[in-house]
């Protein structure tokens, strides 16, 4: 961990490091601990660590004057990206949202961006996130009009991007999709992307909870609102805005279903209400009288945030020992793979769960135990 006094002129030296990372919950600069990291991080910050035990070396020092570092020379696409335009200002602190300054024209094209962008009815999440990748791109271009760059110049970005501010696969198919809009959908330049590679995704398998640790969770949750928004989470396959978006006039216990409007993709779906949510709901009734909002906030007319939502998940989850990466997302995850494992059909989960694509919803058959619970192991036999 590397930390200093705000003001000094250390942000540039700790961002030559490979591997860095910001940590906006601790205000930190983390880099990997391996002997080479180590080293050049001597050499750059030229101090000593505190502690020389072979497992913990914590550099945490006032630092006021670092040596100048001499710019290595490295004959990259990504340096000739930079050198041919006036230098990158692209900050790279994940989870801190920064507003580069950009020049005139290429403000011109950032406002012709989020006209067209909100001409063609995009959600408020794809909006902002499209914006600020591509934002994030003027800004380094400075004073270099996005306009005239080639496609061959955008593939040099990008390869500046994977190589230098070592951005993750998911994070390059983001920038790509914001830059594909503006110069197909804004400037209309027809397969500008056709000859520019994607790198290829991770594939990772979702997160699911058991049955048994998701009735623990709710258990431990003292609170009746919280209990009954994980249950009501968990009980429908919905996403965390859905479930905090949802109005008392959505319940239709009538008919026992739930509505969902407006989700993602705009578009409004059906889930099934389970019988045992509906009673909770009663008792949540009868204690909270919420008047529009099912689960309201804490100020009159407005409801619970997703970041509470999120927290309450985290307060009680993470204390059962769950796998790293599970995320309140996790229990859509194993609502969907539990409904297959009780014999689902896969095209009702695709409809409850409201994917585009039965190719999504196919993922859980991947992490669904039916079946494979029955294959017993040679190596039990042995």
């Amino acid at each position: 961990a590397i930390s200093f006094p705000s003001g000094e002129p250390m942000n540039s030296l700790v961002r030559s490091l490979n591997g860095r990372q910001w940590s906006a919950t601790r205000k930190v600069w983390l880099v990997p601990f391996v002997e080479f990291a180590e080293n050049e991080l001597r050499h750059i910050l030229n101090v000593k660590p505190m502690a020389e035990s072979p497992d913990v070396r914590d550099v945490n020092q006032n630092l006021t004057h670092p040596k100048e570092v001499e710019k290595r020379d490295t004959d990259t696409v990504g340096d000739k990206f930079n050198s041919s335009v006036d230098g990158p200002t692209e900050d790279e602190k994940p989870g801190q949202e920064q507003t580069p300054r950009l020049s005139a024209e290429n403000q011109k094209a950032m406002e012709a961006y989020h006209k067209e962008l909100v001409l063609k009815g995009y959600s408020t999440q794809t909006l902002r996130t499209y914006e600020q990748e591509f934002q994030q791109f003027l800004a380094t271009l400075r004073h270099t009009p996005a306009e005239g760059l080639t496609s061959e110049r955008v593939k040099d970005y990008l390869f500046y991007c994977l190589t230098k501010l070592i951005l993750s696969e998911a994070t390059i198919h983001s920038r790509m999709n914001a830059l594909k809009f503006y110069y197909e959908q804004v400037l209309h330049r027809e397969r500008f992307f056709f000859d520019i590679p994607r790198p290829k995704k991770r594939i990772q398998l979702p997160k699911v909870i058991s049955e048994e640790k998701i009735l623990m969770g709710i258990e431990k949750l003292k609170n009746l609102k919280h209990r009954v928004l994980i249950m009501a989470a968990y009980s429908a396959g919905m996403r965390v805005s859905e479930v905090v978006n949802l109005k008392i006039t959505d319940i239709q216990s009538d008919r026992m279903q739930i509505l969902i409007r407006q989700s993602k993709g705009k578009k409004d779906r059906m889930v099934p209400l389970s019988k045992a949510l509906l009673e909770a709901l009663r008792i949540y009734f009868k204690q909270y009288k919420p008047k529009d909002w099912l689960f309201e906030g804490q100020f009159p007319g407005t409801s619970i945030s997703t970041r509470t939502a999120q927290a309450v998940f985290n307060q009680v989850y993470k204390s059962l020992g769950l796998p790293k990466g599970t995320t309140f997302h996790s229990l859509r995850h194993s609502y969907a793979t539990h409904l297959l494992e009780s014999g689902t059909n896969l095209r009702y989960i695709q409809e409850i769960l409201g994917h585009k694509s039965s190719r999504t919803t196919e993922i859980y058959t991947h992490v669904s135990k039916s079946g494979i619970e029955n294959i017993k192991s040679p190596f039990d036999s042995l």
